[in-house]
């Protein structure tokens, strides 16, 4: 069996955020397998988080940062799917469905290029 990277080498590490689709597909594996390479990467200076609920809540990126490397490893059991719902060169819009047995949590993720990269700009959160 190989042996996993040290944590402090895969929280620096950089990831392929060179596309759109790179980028949502990094976002999707921090969220819900508990990935940790890249996180500080994959997150714009200005990122928000809104979470829609009775108790309406704003996260900002060093909040979300800080929560998922406490995450790591952490596999959400779900069901996952994401639909673009908005696309250009400089910007996409998608939705992430994660299915639970109880509930459904809906996220939409706005990315924005920034020069040569991908980045997570903004997320809402609802749920069902």
């Amino acid at each position: 069996m190989a042996a996993d990277k040290p944590a402090s080498e895969s929280e620096k590490a950089n990831v392929n955020l060179s596309t759109a689709d790179f980028a949502l597909e990094h976002y999707v594996a921090v969220t819900t397998e508990g990935e940790s390479a890249g996180v500080e990467q994959l997150f714009a200076e200005d990122f928000s988080q809104k979470v829609q609920s009775a108790n309406a809540k704003t996260n900002s990126r060093d909040q979300v940062v800080k929560y998922l490397k406490k995450q790591k490893g952490a596999k959400l059991n779900c069901v996952i799917s994401t639909d673009i719902l908005e696309e250009s060169a400089d910007y996409m819009v998608a939705k992430v469905t994660l299915k639970f047995e109880d509930f459904t949590k809906t996220d939409l993720v706005t990315l924005v290029r920034e020069g040569n990269h991908w980045k997570v700009s903004s997320s809402v959160n609802s749920y069902k």
